[in-house]
């Protein structure tokens, strides 16, 4: 019989792409089990997912990313030829937006921060008031992928570029505990196949039919035609006998820059937990799957939730049981 805590929670959710899903299934299993969530930070994926948790709008959009099939994904990639990101992204922030409405952050019932990046002033932005959505789209703006936010004369872009874990934020919140999700974790090579050996046996799996890859495959192929046309691209010294090899080679590259990127998340993550260890730290592998694996919903959602059950029942087996703590559940 499980039992059900009453503890309040500051919760940091990271950066990750795809693999941000997870964060809706550790808030699903803290929820189940009677954690009350006090406050929200979060960066990128992290910073979606908080956003429209704060609102109260997560089921919405939990049950939207689980209904996708492929071809709803194809028809998200608004490809643009703008120099600075292969995607406007304004597809996926026009879903968004109508799930949350014209809310700001300082109306949310819980307090709430999305950290994003001045590429001019090199410094971490905090929204913490103001539009909602604007601090979503801010904290989502993947570098050379999803373009920048023009914010008050500010060139904004993903807050994981300097701090893909906001712990600091939280810290303000008096919660009774502080759990951090990080899903770019480098604790483990584990793939979702090895940590959830069972989903193949489940009717409900993802599968991966031929238009994932033809989706990929769009993406894959513009954004090597946007890199063509940058100027440090040597298009010349590929040798590239036609347009598709060429495009192939310059999305070899792109990988390489995505890639670094994730790297660098990866030890920046760790860097802020050394510095500001959570109470409870929640890891998802990098190599879980890519970032952009978004067809994967249900399967990372699910992993988020087994990841969560296993560190709260080694919390709650560790914690001595205070008289009017704790509720039987089921």
């Amino acid at each position: 019989m499980r039992k059900k805590h009453h503890t309040s929670v500051a919760l940091v959710l990271g950066s990750g792409g795809a693999r941000g899903y997870a964060h809706i299934g550790v808030i699903e299993e803290l929820e189940a089990r009677g954690y009350e969530i006090v406050g929200v930070s979060g960066c990128s994926m992290g910073a979606l997912v908080g956003g429209l948790y704060a609102a109260g709008k997560l089921n919405n959009y939990r049950d939207w990313v689980k209904g996708l099939d492929y071809f709803d994904l194809l028809r998200l990639v608004d490809v643009t030829w703008s120099p600075l990101g292969a995607i406007k992204g304004e597809k996926i922030m026009q879903v968004i937006g109508e799930m949350l409405g014209d809310i700001k952050i300082e109306d949310l019932p819980i307090p709430y921060t999305s950290v994003a990046t001045d590429l001019t002033k090199q410094k971490e932005v905090w929204f913490q008031q103001g539009s909602l959505e604007e601090a979503i789209r801010a904290s989502i703006a993947v570098p050379g992928v999803i373009t920048p936010v023009q914010h008050r004369g500010r060139t904004l872009v993903d807050g994981g570029l300097l701090n893909p874990l906001p712990i600091t934020p939280v810290v303000a919140y008096h919660a009774d505990l502080i759990i951090a999700v990080n899903v770019t974790s480098q604790s483990s090579r584990a793939t979702l196949q090895e940590m959830m050996p069972d989903w193949e046996n489940n009717p409900g799996a993802d599968q991966e039919p031929g238009a994932v890859g033809e989706w990929m495959k769009r993406v894959k192929g513009r954004a090597g035609q946007l890199l063509g046309k940058l100027t440090f691209w040597d298009e010349d010294a590929q040798g590239a006998s036609s347009e598709r090899e060429a495009s192939d080679t310059r999305w070899g590259k792109l990988d390489v820059i995505l890639q670094s990127f994730e790297i660098t998340q990866s030890a920046l993550s760790e860097y802020k937990v050394a510095g500001y260890p959570p109470d409870i730290l929640m890891e998802v592998p990098r190599t879980a799957c890519s970032g952009y694996e978004f067809h994967k919903a249900n399967q990372l959602i699910e992993l988020g939730r087994r990841v969560a059950r296993d560190k709260l029942e080694l919390w709650e087996a560790s914690v001595p049981i205070r008289e009017g703590d704790l509720d039987d559940i089921g």
